[in-house]
C-alpha cells in the first residue's frame, strides 16, 4: 500500500468524526503566518492555534515570494488578517545548497533547461533571511504600514520560538 493510501485511509476516519463544518472562512485570531514547508513544524501547535484561527503559507525556507505575498494580500484585504509572523527554523535545508548548484544539477540529471522555477531562494544566514522576509513585507506599497510583521526562528532541537531584530 502506498503512503497516499495510507493517508486516505485516515481521512475516511477523520471524516467520520469531523466537526468543524461551522468554522467560518476569516481566521478567528486574525493572523497569518509564512512558514517554512519543514516536516519537523507543526505551525498551529507550535502556537496554540486551533483549526480556523490563522492563515498558514507554508513553502522552502519560509520565504516571502511572489505567490505568498498574493496570499498574504488576500488574507489581509479580503478576510481581514492583522498581523503577520515569518517563521524560519534552525537546521533548514535551505542553508545546504545554492541555487546555481541545484540548477546544474536539475538540468544534468533531467537534460532540460527550463524558465522556471528562476529561484530556489536559498541562503546562507538564517537571521538575515528572516530579515530580508520581514523587510520585503514591510517595504511593499501594498502592505498596510499598520500591520505588525514580525519574524522569527524555531529552533527544532528545543521547541523554541526566538524573535528576530531589525
Amino acid at each position: 500500500m502506498s503512503v497516499i493510501d495510507e493517508v486516505l485511509g485516515a481521512n475516511e476516519t477523520y471524516a467520520k468524526e469531523f466537526r468543524l463544518a461551522e468554522l467560518r472562512i476569516p481566521p478567528a485570531r486574525k493572523l497569518a503566518i509564512v512558514a517554512c514547508m519543514d516536516a519537523r513544524l507543526d505551525v498551529e501547535q507550535i502556537l496554540g492555534l486551533k483549526p480556523g484561527d490563522a492563515h498558514i503559507i507554508r513553502n522552502a525556507g519560509g520565504i516571502v515570494t511572489e505567490d505568498a505575498l498574493r496570499s498574504l494580500l488576500i488574507s489581509h484585504y479580503l478576510l481581514g488578517t492583522r498581523e503577520w509572523m515569518v517563521i524560519n527554523h534552525t537546521d533548514c535545508g535551505m542553508l545546504t545548497f545554492r541555487d546555481e548548484d541545484l540548477r546544474t544539477r536539475l538540468q544534468g540529471s533531467t537534460g532540460t533547461a527550463v524558465v522556471s522555477p528562476a529561484h530556489f531562494y536559498a541562503f546562507t544566514d538564517l537571521e538575515e533571511n528572516v530579515r530580508q522576509q520581514v523587510q520585503k513585507l514591510k517595504s511593499h506599497p501594498w502592505v498596510p504600514e499598520d500591520v505588525p510583521v514580525r519574524g522569527f526562528i524555531y529552533d527544532v532541537k528545543t521547541g523554541r520560538l526566538r524573535e528576530v531584530g531589525a
